[in-house]
C-alpha cells in the first residue's frame, strides 16, 4: 500500500494481489462512504462509469454490504452513457441493472438513468436538466469551490488509452469548462455517440475511485503515477477531486511502477 499526495487532491494508490480482493476493497470502501454521508446528508450521491467497474462493485450485493447499507438513500448515476436503448448490448444502464442495480433494494425513482429515447445533444441537456433539479431539491450538493454538482462518490473505470467517462485523449472535450454534461459524436471507441459528464463535475467530487484491472493497462498506470512529466496529460492524469482520489489497482496493473 503507497500513500501520495498530488497537487490540491489528495490521491492514495492501494495495490491488491487480485481482482478479487480489490473487489472487496471497494465494497468496503463504498459502504463506508454510504454509511458516512447517510448520516451527514441523509442521502448517498453515487456516479459509476460502464467498463470492468461493474464488476468490480459485485461484492457489494453480498452479505455483509447487501444488509447493512441503507439502499433506499441511494442516488445512482453515470458518468457517461452510449447513444443506444436502455437494453442494448452497448449500454452502460444495462451494464449497471444486470451487474448491480437489479441486485439491490434501490427505490426506481433513485436511479437516474440517462434517456435513451433522444439524440446526443438532447439527451445531454435532459441530464444536465434533472442534475439541477436535484440540486434545487437538495438531493445533489453544489460545490462551493467551483459551482458545479459535487457527487459524494464516482466510482470510475479507465481505458486501455487513458480515457475516463466519454473524454478522450486528445479530444475537445477534455477541455469542456461550462457544461455539466455534454455529447460526443466521434467518439474514436465504438459507438460514436455518447454522453458524458465534464471535468469541472467530475473533479467537483467530494471522493473519485478509480478501479483499474490488468495487465493491459499496465503502461498507462505507469505514465499516469508513474516519473513521466509529458505535456500532453491523458484523462486519467486530469482527474483531479476537490476530496480524495483512490486508485484501486490490482498487482497486474500495477506491474510497472
Amino acid at each position: 500500500m503507497a500513500e501520495t499526495v498530488s497537487g490540491e487532491s489528495k490521491t492514495e494508490v492501494k495495490v491488491y494481489d487480485s481482482e478479487e480482493e480489490l473487489a472487496v476493497a471497494l465494497a468496503k470502501y463504498t459502504a463506508d462512504l454510504s454509511e458516512k454521508f447517510c448520516k451527514e446528508r441523509d442521502v448517498f450521491t453515487v456516479v459509476v462509469s460502464g467498463g470492468s467497474l461493474i464488476k468490480s462493485l459485485r461484492k457489494l450485493v453480498e452479505p455483509p454490504y447487501i444488509d447493512s447499507i441503507d439502499w433506499s438513500k441511494w442516488h445512482v448515476f453515470w458518468v457517461d452513457e452510449r447513444v443506444v436503448p436502455k437494453d442494448h448490448p452497448d449500454s452502460n444502464y444495462l451494464l449497471a441493472y444486470d451487474g448491480f442495480l437489479s441486485k439491490i433494494p434501490i427505490p426506481a425513482d433513485n436511479v437516474h438513468a440517462i434517456s435513451d429515447a433522444l439524440s446526443a445533444e438532447a439527451a445531454a441537456d435532459d441530464y444536465e436538466t434533472c442534475l439541477r433539479h436535484l440540486v434545487k431539491s437538495k438531493i445533489l450538493d453544489i460545490s462551493e469551490e467551483s459551482g458545479f454538482p459535487k457527487f459524494d462518490v464516482m466510482l470510475l473505470g479507465m481505458g486501455p488509452d487513458g480515457h475516463v467517462a466519454s473524454l478522450f485523449p486528445g479530444h475537445p472535450l477534455v477541455h469542456e469548462k461550462e457544461k455539466w454534461v455534454t455529447f460526443i459524436k466521434d467518439s474514436p471507441k465504438p459507438p460514436p455517440n455518447r454522453i458524458t459528464f465534464t471535468f469541472p463535475v467530475i473533479n467537483s467530487s467530494a471522493n473519485i475511485a478509480l478501479a483499474i484491472v490488468g495487465a493491459g493497462k499496465a503502461d498507462i498506470v505507469h505514465k499516469s503515477l508513474g516519473d513521466d512529466k509529458s505535456s500532453d496529460l491523458l484523462p486519467v492524469q486530469m482527474v483531479s477531486p476537490e476530496g480524495e482520489l483512490v486508485w484501486f489497482l490490482d498487482k497486474d496493473a500495477a506491474s510497472k511502477l
